[in-house]
């Protein structure tokens, strides 16, 4: 794998700027409605119940196996509850919704193609965010939900939130004031960052991603969305199966970091070996680092090969590389500094 030089994309994120990323891609469902609260609880495995307005969490659909068909943010707004989540599975949750339309006062609607989704990542995100939306949107706190507005009265829906392991901020904002917003924080000095560098930068934070770090044939314990589920609340889809594994210990492989001894050539579903040569998991994602200076990997272990240190082989194409299992995230940044 060749190791690029890090772009000045990469620096305004990892070095103490800021980067302006475009997830308008990822599908924003509205939801609504006298009976939203009860259908909605029923289908995630967090609890809406406790969710105020101006306020946000993650949550997972699963299925009754327990298993992730999505994950999922959901804000309360005054209008309702807006779902995000990523592009590869906002056709399965709108359908998801979409079948309990009949059975009560219980409304949806896809908003993907009217809103836009602009996040800004990186230790001066604040600075950039304050001088363009106010003191409120910069001081917003973890699972709040602030509002602002840009142009000619848009609402900003502003979240805390990081997709790189550095301090950051994600901007719901209707889809035709979305260059407006663009324009005053890049001219706040925002750097646009691609999807390439974004997908390095997510790798380093140990963040998986829908449809190649997690899907349909993953209970949702095994892929580190602890956050998202919610163990006090009433019965959901799955949440026999979810229970049932976090009262019995644990699960029998996770999602984990895994740090490439030297220069490798890898790919996706490459096997995991134990110093033994026994099989112990797989492969879903790799970049090289340019933080660590080394290719690190995301992938399943077995949950005997899980703490950190581990020595493995990954086995890619006829070639096998030494790795070490790591903790994550690879990279702590100012996310963790608070």
């Amino acid at each position: 794998m060749s190791q690029p030089i890090p772009s000045t994309e990469y620096a305004a994120v990892r070095d103490g700027g800021a980067g302006l990323f475009d997830l308008s891609s990822r599908g924003r469902i509205q939801v609504s409605g006298a009976e939203v609260v009860m259908f909605l609880n029923g289908l995630i495995t967090n609890d809406v119940k406790t969710l105020a307005v101006n306020s946000w969490m993650p949550a997972a659909f699963p299925n009754v196996q327990g298993r992730l068909l999505a994950a999922v943010r959901v804000l309360h707004r005054d209008d309702g509850f807006l779902i995000d989540t990523e592009s590869a599975t906002r056709d399965s949750v709108l359908k998801l919704l979409e079948r309990f339309i009949l059975a009560g006062d219980f409304r949806v609607a896809d908003i993907t193609g009217d809103a836009a989704l602009l996040s800004l990542q990186g230790k001066k995100a604040t600075d950039v965010l304050r001088s363009v939306l106010g003191d409120e949107a910069a001081q917003v706190e973890h699972q709040q939900v602030a509002n602002a507005q840009v142009g000619n009265g848009n609402r900003v829906n502003v979240i805390r939130a990081t997709h790189t392991a550095e301090d950051g901020f994600d901007l719901f904002v209707d889809a035709n004031a979305a260059g407006n917003l663009r324009d005053l924080l890049t001219g706040a000095g925002a750097q646009v960052v691609g999807p390439e560098v974004l997908e390095t930068l997510r790798i380093e934070a140990g963040i998986a991603r829908y449809g190649i770090d997690m899907d349909e044939t993953n209970v949702v314990s095994e892929t580190n969305l602890d956050d998202a589920v919610s163990f006090t609340k009433g019965c959901y889809v799955g949440q026999e199966i979810i229970a049932r594994i976090r009262y019995r210990g644990h699960v029998a492989k996770k999602l984990t970091g895994l740090i490439v001894n030297g220069d490798a050539t890898l790919e996706s579903g490459a096997g995991i070996l134990s110093a033994d040569e026994k099989e112990i998991g797989r492969v879903t994602s790799f970049t090289f680092s340019p933080q660590l200076k080394q290719i690190i990997a995301l992938g399943y272990v077995k949950y005997d090969f899980l703490p950190p240190g581990t020595k493995v082989k990954i086995v890619s194409g006829e070639k096998e590389f030494p790795a070490t299992v790591t903790d994550l995230p690879f990279v702590r940044g100012s996310w963790y500094a608070e």
